[in-house]
């Protein structure tokens, strides 16, 4: 008893200080990573307000015209709803290459019965939907019951469906005209009003709304966290409860019913159907847009309005070179930079410890 008595002297008298590190230097960048990490739609909102502002001064009062900055909407909105739905994919480490030639494909489905076959044009659009939904079905089945790596999967049926598609359309274009005597529904989102000077089109609205809409989703409902979970950490999604594989084809099947309402809105943007648009690079496009929106490509980090704000980074970006008479190569190459950039200030706030 008498050592024991002894034993708690010594701990009574020992030193109870806790060991701290000395972070005065770094206080203020630590501050800055962390409300980044908290935050990722910030880092793409304050590269488009600089963006704005630079052209803003260069070109002057034109550049911030109400009619300017509503055309750049105008010019994304495609983008900006193809970007939505690569988001999705992105967020649980995944990537769809196939998502631009699944909105050329679903537009052309949609085009053809309405005014080829002549079918109700309202019937025509779910048709195209479904059509888009089923392809990004496929994918998510071979990603989550195959387990192959979402990269070649895409890859494969980007090959698959472009050849689809031609050999489908036979390579005819379905003009504007004839969509618009037989299908004018399909011009919906092609249709603009005006808002004093400015110039919108339902095209932007819609793009904007279905952000807003995911964003609610994914932040909001069980859905949204188990995405997230999946993208950061599978295994551990797998362990808590998450049905990953539900998760995933679910993902992917939304990808591609989003990409085919990208469709409807490329309709009404572009007046003709041309299966030949699917040569075009809508998906790298997409995957730029999300990359410099702060969408993290390990998954699991990111928000969808960073999505947005990265579509419209490029659309100022473009717009301002325009507009200053610049080699359109300088948009091409700041693109580059900004994706660069974007990765590697993803992977400096990833550092960040919470």
């Amino acid at each position: 008893m008498a050592q024991a008595q002894e034993f708690e002297k010594a701990l009574s008298s020992s030193d109870t200080s806790v060991a701290a590190f000395d972070e005065h230097g770094t206080s203020i960048v630590k501050r800055i990573q962390h409300f980044l990490h908290s935050t990722p739609a910030a880092v793409p909102l304050i590269v488009l307000v600089l963006a704005i502002a630079i052209f803003g001064v260069t070109i002057g009062g034109r550049f911030f015209s109400s009619y300017t900055l509503t055309l750049i909407l105008q010019q994304i909105a495609i983008v900006g709803i193809l970007g939505a739905a690569q988001t999705l994919v992105i967020l649980t480490a995944g990537i769809d290459l196939s998502i631009g030639v699944i909105m050329v494909i679903s537009a052309v489905i949609m085009g053809n019965c309405a005014v080829t076959y002549g079918l109700p044009t309202l019937l025509a659009v779910v048709i195209g939907l479904a059509a888009g939904g089923a392809c990004g079905l496929l994918n998510g089945l071979l990603v989550a019951y195959m387990k192959l790596p979402p990269f070649i999967v895409t890859l494969g049926t980007w090959n698959i469906v472009m050849a689809t598609n031609f050999i489908y359309s036979a390579n005819e274009t379905i003009r504007d005209a004839d969509v618009g005597v037989q299908a004018p529904l399909l011009h919906l989102f092609g249709l603009n009003f005006k808002i004093g000077t400015a110039v919108l089109t339902f095209g932007v609205i819609a793009m904007v709304v279905l952000v807003l809409i995911l964003w609610y989703v994914l932040n909001h409902t069980a859905w949204g966290r188990h995405v997230y979970a999946v993208g950061d950490d599978p295994e551990a999604a797998k362990l808590s409860g998450i049905q990953t594989k539900k998760v995933l084809i679910s993902v992917y099947t939304l990808a591609g019913l989003i990409a085919a309402f990208a469709a409807w809105v490329s309709i009404g943007r572009n007046g003709s159907i041309s299966p030949s648009a699917a040569v075009t690079d809508y998906n790298l496009q997409a995957i730029t847009a999300t990359v410099i929106g702060g969408i993290s490509l390990f998954g699991g980090r990111g928000s969808i309005l960073g999505t947005l704000f990265g579509a419209m980074i490029v659309g100022v970006v473009s717009m301002g070179l325009n507009m200053l008479g610049a080699d359109p190569q300088w948009k091409v190459l700041l693109t580059g930079v900004l994706i660069i950039g974007a990765v590697a200030i993803d992977q400096w706030i990833r550092k960040v410890s919470v």
